[in-house]
């Protein structure tokens, strides 16, 4: 493979940072064009994987499961490296969710470390002197738009029931990559390119542009002392050298005298954080069992109604007839969002009707609404008794925020884990080498319809509803056989649900699934990936009245198929993602 003198200068940069695992020629993409898409081959081995949205965030990964760590452990390590060399999407400045199978146990765990809202949020936050709510990036840049962080607590509180090596070493590759710098890649020059906010704020822009500027370009180093400081107070001190004491309040001063947006996070709100553990949900579908976040997350009920809706129709049988897929499942994707938006939320806040959106019979009758043949538009939510009108569907595009990594150790411990800081580079704030979220954006800016309250409206010390999906899939032996995510907003669930259906349908390998094109519907219209050759439905699909728009849909799933005692990766061909294994 011949490489161009970028990444003749990228894979110099990378052998210099001294890490474990040397990188492959094939894992440097070349920077994306209008699609975005580099094709990958899945990669295959016997004991231990880790898939993540970053070459050295997979190689951290894999020198802490080949030291003798397990999966807990290994994700500690994946996001701390993602929070140096993917700051775009996730880090300690944000929150997530963490699904975990003990391979000896047997038991499934889901881990709440979802931002919460400062006790002074009120519900008219987003709302301008008019009553009308601001336009998405007027609410999202500076520090109105902050959470309180949670990632980190919640990778305390799981390391401590599960993980194995001492906590300290797993800040360790961090350390070094943020002490030593790591080569700025393709994927995150773009990003900054495109970005028209970062050079708001003196410490963003300092850190990824040069002074005339233009960012840093592709291969040249970003060296991050204030993080590694950070870092190491967090591996020797735990999380409370985060949430209390010097960075905490550096976290609230930055927030609090934003020059936009001023926020009104309090030291008490990051001190008053917790973790929580949540039930995982889990449903049928065909011989396998299902299972993800549930609420404050809509995203593992959302795919669980989508798969329980499609349960009835033969989808097997529509590999070769790809089109009538994209119209069932699309039709099986409004019935859902309209349950989504109208009944999900914290469920510290509101009553979930869990049991009953879940319900098999309940999913039937909702998809007997479906017509082969006619799109049925707009659905409406079920006939569920709620007090709450229905939420406001905020349907952006897709932002390159989020991330998603899948890790399986030798002893058959599985994590799922997708993280974020909302929109891309978060509120734009960076506090001691790491960015601040956004997450407050993900609450409904309009708190009132028709005189009721919407459940996902903003309130002191909430959770907004997330879209994250991590998800893990067993045999009827009750085995784990698929554990994945994706990143992607609110089109993360269909993101999900549509490697679900490539591996347990189609029966692609993981990597085929998720090379899939995108599609899908948000209760809005019909979506079809840019640049891939699902656009020529459009014609069909609108003559069965659909209205279809062409928009880029870069997921980032990444996942582990597990099938006759092989471990398959695949990493999303519209990211920089790479599997390594063993």
């Amino acid at each position: 493979m011949q490489l161009k003198f970028w990444q003749l200068i990228f894979t110099t940069l990378v052998f210099s940072c001294n890490l474990v695992f040397p990188v492959r020629s094939q894992d440097l993409l070349a920077p994306e064009g209008d699609t975005g898409r580099t094709e990958k081959q899945a990669v295959r081995a016997k004991q231990q994987m880790v898939v993540s949205g970053n070459v050295l965030a997979s190689q951290a990964g894999m020198a802490i499961l080949r030291r003798g760590g397990n999966a807990v452990d290994a994700a500690i390590a994946v996001q701390m490296v993602l929070t140096l060399v993917e700051p775009q999407s996730s880090g300690i400045g944000g929150g997530g969710f963490l699904l975990l199978y003990n391979g000896t146990t047997g038991k499934l765990l889901s881990y709440d470390g979802r931002e919460t809202a400062p006790g002074k949020a009120r519900s008219d936050r987003f709302l301008n002197a008019a009553g009308k709510p601001l336009d998405f990036f007027e609410a999202v840049v500076g520090g109105k738009s902050v959470g309180v962080p949670g990632v980190v607590r919640m990778l305390e509180m799981v390391h401590r029931e599960e993980g194995k090596l001492p906590w300290r070493e797993l800040f360790q590759p961090a350390i070094q990559l943020a002490e030593n710098g790591f080569p700025i890649s393709p994927r995150l020059y773009q990003l900054l390119s495109r970005e028209r906010y970062l050079q708001r704020f003196p410490n963003s822009r300092n850190y990824f542009y040069l002074a005339n500027g233009q960012p840093k370009p592709i291969g040249s180093k970003l060296v991050n002392l204030p993080l590694a400081e950070v870092l190491k107070a967090i591996a020797n001190q735990g999380a409370d050298a985060f949430y209390q004491g010097e960075i905490a309040r550096d976290i609230v001063q930055t927030v609090n005298q934003a020059p936009v947006n001023p926020g009104d996070l309090t030291l008490a709100d990051l001190a008053n954080y917790q973790a929580k553990k949540r039930d995982p949900v889990c449903g049928l579908y065909r011989v396998y069992q299902v299972c993800s976040m549930g609420p404050p997350s809509s995203g593992g009920i959302t795919v669980l109604q989508m798969l329980g809706i499609l349960q009835t129709f033969d989808l097997a049988s529509l590999k070769s007839k790809p089109i009538e897929l994209v119209h069932l499942f699309s039709e099986a994707g409004r019935l859902a969002y309209a349950d989504r938006n109208q009944f999900l939320a914290d469920p510290d806040f509101v009553k979930i009707p869990t049991q009953r959106l879940l319900d098999p019979q309940y999913l039937r009758v909702r998809g007997s609404a479906i017509d082969p043949n006619r799109s049925m538009g707009k659905a409406a939510p079920g006939n569920i008794t709620n007090s709450s009108q229905q939420n406001q569907l905020i349907n952006w595009l897709d932002i390159p925020a989020t991330t998603h990594f899948s890790i399986i150790d030798k002893d058959g411990n599985a994590v799922s884990m997708t993280s974020t800081i909302e929109s891309g580079f978060g509120s734009r704030l960076m506090v001691r080498g790491f960015l601040l979220n956004n997450q407050l954006t993900d609450f409904n800016f309009v708190p009132q319809e028709n005189g009721l309250p919407v459940v996902n409206r903003v309130e002191a010390w909430k959770r907004p509803r997330s879209s994250m999906s991590p998800t893990i899939v067993f045999n009827a032996q009750k085995k784990p056989v698929l554990i994945i995510g994706s990143p992607g907003g609110s089109g993360i669930i269909n993101f999900v649900a549509k490697v679900l259906v490539g591996v347990l349908d189609w029966k692609l390998d993981i990597q085929e699934a998720i090379s899939l094109p995108n599609f899908g519907s948000r209760n809005s219209p019909t979506e079809l990936e840019a640049g891939t050759n699902y656009v020529n439905f459009k014609a069909d699909l609108e003559r069965r009245g659909h209205q279809v728009i062409v928009v880029p849909l870069n997921s980032g799933s990444h996942g582990i198929e597990i099938k006759n005692g092989e471990l398959i990766g695949g990493a999303d061909p519209r990211r920089e993602g790479v599997a390594i294994g063993d």
